[in-house]
């Protein structure tokens, strides 16, 4: 469906009843978030749009970078008439702090999965793995658990989703590459994100470690650290049940 956020018209989709959650998606196996999405519309309103460039949402020749994506997600919060428990994946996540440094007056809890967006290591040392750099059977086996299970069957799929996937690779390479998947400047605005937030990882990913993990929920003012067993990068698709429990269990608590 639709999702309009001032003149921009996304692809996306809108689940659920109750308040609102905001879902922000990885640079990739979007489609796979699907049952995830189900599980967390049996508590929440769950809007999630395919960010501008991505899939078949519509990028605007000025939106080039992170902050683009940020401003936009920021003026959909103010348009919302109560606070908004934001997740982010991958990514998603990198947005979702971009986003809640501006502000967090309409973001009732952050939680992030398996984050992008921050640098830890000096100048040599590679904090996430080069997924363009790498054999295409050794991405997946540092993203999934069980490859063969969540990596789809590109033969079978229609054009029409083969272009939304390849959107997305090309979108997300515009967004995330200079620098690679990160903002210099991000970590020493940290601080500002003044509301409980919680901070997942899969315990096998092998994109970003898990240790990555603990130091972005360190460097967060009210944040807890939790990994996700059997899990990869995605551990919202890999398992959709434990993930979607830990965040209601987040929420409900704070």
């Amino acid at each position: 469906m639709a999702i309009d956020i001032g003149k921009l018209t996304l692809d996306g989709r809108v689940v659920g009843s109750g308040p609102p959650l905001l879902f922000l998606h990885g640079p990739d196996y979007v489609a796979q978030n699907a049952p995830f999405l189900e599980l967390l519309a049996r508590r929440w309103r769950v809007t999630a749009p395919r960010h501008p460039g991505f899939g078949h949402s519509e990028r605007p020749d000025g939106f080039r970078t992170v902050h683009d994506l940020a401003y936009l997600y920021l003026d959909w919060l103010e348009g919302q008439s109560e606070p908004v428990v934001v997740v982010g994946s991958s990514f998603g996540g990198w947005v979702a702090l971009e986003t809640a440094v501006r502000s967090v007056a309409k973001i009732a809890a952050l939680v992030l999965i398996d984050t992008l967006g921050l640098k830890f290591g000096g100048r040599e040392a590679r904090d996430i793995a080069d997924i363009y750099a790498l054999p295409e059977e050794e991405v997946r086996r540092r993203t999934f658990v069980d490859p063969a299970r969540f990596v789809p069957d590109y033969a079978s799929l229609g054009e029409d989703e083969l272009n939304a996937i390849a959107c997305d690779r090309h979108a997300a390479v515009l967004y995330g590459w200079r620098p690679y998947m990160h903002n210099p400047g991000l970590k020493q605005w940290l601080h500002r994100v003044a509301t409980p937030s919680l901070v997942l990882w899969g315990e096998q990913d092998g994109i970003v470690a898990p240790d990555y993990g603990e130091r972005v929920a360190a460097a967060l003012p009210k944040a807890s650290f939790r990994r996700v067993p059997q899990a990869g990068h995605y551990p919202q698709i890999e398992r959709p049940e434990a993930v979607a429990d830990m965040i209601e269990s987040f929420v409900r608590s704070n």
